[in-house]
């Protein structure tokens, strides 16, 4: 039987944060990519910001490398629960059923706790519940962005999605690239098969069974920064400092660093345990304890 308490007005909102982080070594040696501080806040944290102002929404966060850290990072910023992913790492398909399988209804909305972007995520929600609403509408919603050095997707003139450029489907339509932000009905969730690893061969099993993802593709210039790698963590900081209506060639520095006397500072980003030496000129940098990246 279902926990009424779990199947309510609620959308269930997961940031996925289990990923290992290998790009941002020796960065994330001790910190996981989500809890990376990005000018005044985490990833995860500016991401929940964003989720919670659609409304009423649970916020879940799954986690596997130095889950502890997420699992603490989630009691501090209000999350329903940590999914913790141990021993074996989940995919982008096995958490989603595992949520479901736990009685969550309501619809789930996914998010990538790695992205920095300013999506309307409330508009994208209304477009896929309205989808999903229709006679036989789709009940998965892929929100899309235009980034040509990707650009996978192949969207339809209907608005789904048609194929996966060398994955499978066809490789004729509209090009975009996958955001990471998507939206499942109960009933999409429902079909994901327990076990599932790779949320593409649900896209896959989808189409073939003629219940095609509507793909959203009316965000495609939005901000959406893939801050994985060092160049797309600075991209990041600058984009942060935008928003808070500071310059984006400002240094930013952890908070608690104490920088030598003498050291000019200019459009770099300074984390716990770096090497500066008094009288330093630092610029287009990002520095921490044993790395020094130009960016």
């Amino acid at each position: 039987m279902e926990n009424s308490s779990l199947n309510n007005d609620s959308l269930n909102v997961l940031i996925l944060a289990a990923g290992l982080g290998t790009r941002l070594r020796p960065l994330t040696n001790d910190m996981p990519k989500p809890l990376v501080p990005v000018v005044d806040a985490s990833i995860l944290d500016l991401q929940a910001r964003k989720a919670r102002a659609i409304g009423n929404v649970r916020l879940h966060a799954n986690a596997h490398y130095l889950a502890e850290q997420v699992v603490a990072a989630g009691k501090t910023l209000g999350f329903e629960k940590v999914w913790v992913e141990l021993p074996d790492i989940l995919g982008t398909a096995g958490p989603l059923k595992r949520i479901y399988n736990e009685g969550y209804r309501g619809g789930l909305l996914i998010m990538n706790g790695d992205a920095y972007c300013d999506f309307d995520l409330k508009a994208f929600v209304k477009n896929a519940q309205e989808q999903a609403a229709m006679p036989n509408g789709p009940q998965v919603a892929l929100l899309a962005v235009d980034f040509p050095k990707v650009n996978t997707f192949r969207v339809g003139a209907d608005g789904r999605l048609a194929g996966v450029v060398g994955r499978f489907g066809s490789e004729e339509g509209a090009p975009a690239t996958f955001s990471g932000v998507s939206w499942y009905s109960d009933e999409a969730l429902s079909r994901i098969r327990d076990g599932e690893f790779d949320i593409r061969e649900f896209w896959k099993q989808e189409i073939a069974a003629g219940r095609a993802p509507f793909v959203d593709m009316t965000q495609l210039h939005a901000t959406w920064i893939d801050m994985g790698s060092p160049e797309g963590l600075m991209s990041a900081v600058e984009a942060r400092l935008k928003e808070l209506g500071r310059s984006p060639d400002e240094a930013v520095v952890e908070v608690g660093i104490t920088i030598p006397a003498g050291v000019t500072l200019k459009h770099s980003v300074i984390y716990e345990g770096a090497e500066i030496k008094a009288g330093e000129v630092i610029e287009n940098e990002i520095r921490g304890r044993g790395f020094k990246w130009n960016v």
